[in-house]
């Protein structure tokens, strides 16, 4: 019965190893991250105001950057067909993401009245920026492409407030 006798030690806790414990906190922050993104998936596609308005925000982001591309490969042509050339096709573009993104509009708004509606807020934003266009030209001659197509995105910056409102208001 000696065998009784002899202590027996306390079985020992693991001790967590370092990658164990990474593979842990990775686990975590994975479950964190995609619990957020879902819940911020969902929002952005909201039909919240300012769900539409970061969406509006993003097409028109994408449709200037289009804008910009075509002013300055038409601006051989002079910067007036430039801004009509830019205007037409980013406006096409933007009115079609903006129907089926930004306003979830597709199965209430025919594409022809999209356009043509949209189309119509574009053509004062042209007039507005061609204005635009026009002053510069007459008060800085020498001003070049790149300085032209910044001021005429801003302008435009301004002209896209507007026409959030009345597309979520009007059109949409």
């Amino acid at each position: 019965m000696a065998v009784l006798d002899i202590p027996q030690r306390a079985p020992m806790l693991p001790v967590p190893t370092l990658i164990d414990t990474y593979a842990y906190g990775a686990d975590v922050v994975r479950g964190v991250g995609a619990r957020w993104t879902g819940q911020f998936g969902a929002w952005i596609r909201s039909d919240h105001a300012l769900a539409q308005l970061v969406r509006f925000a993003a097409v028109g982001g994408l449709s200037n950057i289009g804008y910009l591309l075509l002013f300055l490969a038409f601006y051989g042509g002079g910067p007036q067909l430039a801004n009509l050339a830019g205007s037409i096709v980013s406006t096409a573009v933007a009115n079609e993401l903006h129907r089926r993104l930004t306003f979830h509009a597709a199965g209430r708004v025919r594409w022809f009245t999209a356009q043509l509606e949209g189309g119509g807020l574009a053509l004062a934003g042209l007039a507005i920026t061609a204005g635009g266009l026009a002053i510069l030209q007459n008060t800085v001659p020498g001003l070049g492409g790149f300085a032209q197509a910044g001021a005429v995105l801003a302008i435009t910056a301004a002209v896209g407030t507007m026409r959030f409102l009345t597309l979520r208001l009007w059109v949409f």
